[in-house]
């Protein structure tokens, strides 16, 4: 199965910020490669650029959990992400 890229904002509120979401990610999905294009926290939120590449399945998946887990996940419309 041939892999995909999606480009989304992830959004981390209400405390969400300071926990280890990506993380739990990647030790549910191992083969699902995320790079942080863009980001900005602060005290009472985190806001994310980032780019997720694997097999389909196991990005929908993964992106699936970060909302179990409370993070807001928005798929880029229009334009990239930072290049570079």
């Amino acid at each position: 199965m041939p892999n995909v890229t999606q480009k989304v904002w992830l959004t981390f509120e209400g405390g969400r910020q300071n926990e280890p979401c990506l993380w739990k990610m990647t030790q549910a999905f191992p083969k699902v490669q995320f790079d942080i294009r863009q980001a900005s926290v602060q005290a009472d939120i985190g806001i994310m650029a980032v780019l997720f590449t694997g097999e389909e399945v196991d990005v929908e998946r993964s992106l699936a959990l970060l909302k179990k887990l409370g993070v807001k996940v928005d798929p880029v419309v229009g334009g990239d992400l930072i290049v570079g």
